[in-house]
This record gives C-alpha cells, structure tokens and sequence, in this order.
C-alpha cells in the first residue's frame, strides 16, 4: 500500500557560500602572514632561551613552535574546507576547520602541562639567567606578537579555526609580556624565581583559552544545537506560517563555524496545501528561519494533516 508524502527540501537565500568562501581566503592571507612572524620569533627566541638559560623564554619559543603548527594545521585545514563536495562527502570538508581547531586546543593543553611541571622543577631550584638579552629577545617577540594578533583580528568570519590561531597568538602575546617583566625583576633585583613564577603565569592564561577551545569543537563534531539557536523558538515562529500545525522531528547543528544548518518536519493543514502546493509553502518555511535566525541552509519534510496518523504509526513501529 502506498502512501503519498509531501515532501519537500527548502534552501533558503543566496550568497551564504559565496561570502563564506572570501572570508576564507582572506582568513588564509592572514594566517600566512602570522606563520612567517611566528616562525622567526620562535627561532630568536630559542636562541635567546639558550643563551641567557631563562626557561620564560624557552617556554614562550615552545608555545610559538606549537603557534607555528597550529597555523600550518589552520591552514591546511582552511584550504581543504575550500574543496568541493563529492559523492560521499556531500557536505564537503568544512569539518576539516573544526578538527584543526580541536587538535590545536590538545597542543595548547600539551604545552600548559610541560610549562606548568618545567616552572614548578624551577621554583625548586632556581637557574642563573642573563636578565638583559633575555629582556630585549622578548621585547622582539612582544612587539611581533602585536603584529599578529592584529593581523588575525582584521578577521569577521568567526571562523573556530581562526579563532584557534587568535587564542594560540594571544598567550604567546601574554608569554612575551611575562618573559619581559620577569626579565626585568631578575635585573634590577636579582631574584631569578620570577623566571619560573612567569612560566606559571603563562600556563595558567593558557588552560582556560585551550579548554574553551576543545569545548567549542566538541559542540560542532557533537552536532549539539548552537548557542544563538533558540529551537522552541524556531518551532513556534515555523507554527506561525499559514497553515503549519505541527512541527517534529526539529534539529539543528553546525557544519562548520558561520554555516547552521536545520532541519524538520512540518504538517500543514490539506487545504492549505491544495490552495497554495507544496513550493510556496517551502519557500514561506525557508524564508521564516533565515529571515528570524540567520539560517539558510534548511530542510523541510511537508506533510499534509491526513498522513499524521500514518507517521504515528511508524513512530509506532
């Protein structure tokens, strides 16, 4: 026995790929220019580190030789987010930002812990360190540091991936500013725990940037509901379209940072249908959830009220 459905797939208004996919490809511009800063900090500060035997500034090199990764992975992950779909991956690659971002939240956690157990071993037993190189190296890598990040806030794409990058330059920015002051207290002081207290520091602003950071990809790759999508609200605006009685089987999740997504199923009384068919119907549907919640990637299942017992019955089943 056969059963007529009204089905239907609605997507809503244009240009949500278009300027996603310029967002990215300025974001990778950025992300370039930061790659060549970082790099050559890293390297002078690892020289410095070594020269002057302070551990702020060898810690601060590690967490830019993690930036230096995490940027390449930023990277990567934004050029293949920009692939195409294919037969199997129909929604194309945009996850590829949001592991990239997660794999940089476990580095920056990574990094926390050997900062954190390094700064401790020193509290113990304090190391000589050369205050004035040590104070200049991080000046260097402050000020660079300075020009990364505001290369990376120039961003609008609220891209997870992006902001990845923006919260592993933010705590080398905080590493600088701490090697810089813990440069200075060991010259005009003398007491050389603060190089160890410094690393402490920097540890501690990186735990809850990196924890929020795994905690926001968690949400994506779980498929949970976003933050600004009110889904009791988006039901009783779908209610409010003429004809819709009923709205089930709501869910909504996010491809990727900037890209929600939803879909339902939505009865709508027989005579509406009749009178108006199934497209303007989608398209009224379509044009509620992008017009109230920014969503324009939606789908629709239309289903008439004479077929919500047939549906019962399956649920039934």
């Amino acid at each position: 026995m056969g059963h007529s459905h009204g089905h239907g797939h609605g997507r809503g208004g244009g240009g949500g790929h278009g300027g996603h996919a310029a967002g990215r490809a300025a974001d990778r511009r950025r992300l370039r220019i930061v790659l060549g800063v970082t790099a050559s900090v890293m390297v002078l500060e690892v020289v410095g580190g070594l020269l002057t035997g302070s551990l702020a500034l060898l810690a601060d090199a590690g967490h830019m030789a993690t930036d230096a990764g995490g940027v390449v992975l930023a990277l990567g992950a934004s050029y293949l987010a920009a692939r195409p779909g294919g037969p199997r991956s129909t929604f194309g690659y945009h996850r590829a930002e949001i592991l990239a971002a997660a794999v940089n939240g476990l580095v920056l956690l990574g990094v926390c812990a050997y900062v954190a157990w390094a700064g401790i071993s020193r509290l113990g037993d304090p190391t000589p360190v050369d205050a004035a190189p040590m104070v200049a190296v991080a000046l260097v890598g402050l000020v660079a540091n300075v020009v990364s990040l505001s290369v990376l806030n120039r961003s609008d794409t609220g891209s997870l991936n992006m902001r990845g990058a923006i919260s592993e330059v933010f705590a080398d920015l905080v590493g600088s500013l701490l090697a810089v002051v813990a440069g200075v207290v060991i010259w005009t002081t003398g007491w050389e725990r603060a190089d160890a207290v410094a690393s402490l520091v920097i540890a501690a602003l990186i735990l809850p940037r990196a924890i929020l950071l795994i905690r926001d990809a968690a949400v994506v790759l779980l498929e949970i509901a976003p933050d600004s999508l009110d889904l009791a609200d988006v039901r009783e605006h779908l209610l409010g379209v003429p004809g819709v009685v009923d709205v089930h089987d709501l869910h909504a999740w996010t491809i990727t940072s900037g890209i929600p997504s939803l879909s339902a199923h939505v009865t709508v009384t027989d005579a509406c249908l009749a009178e108006r068919g199934v497209g303007p119907t989608l398209d009224e549907l379509s044009h509620c959830v992008a017009e109230h919640f920014s969503v324009r990637h939606a789908t629709f299942q239309v289903e008439p009220v004479s077929h919500r017992s047939h549906e019962d019955l399956g649920e039934a089943h």
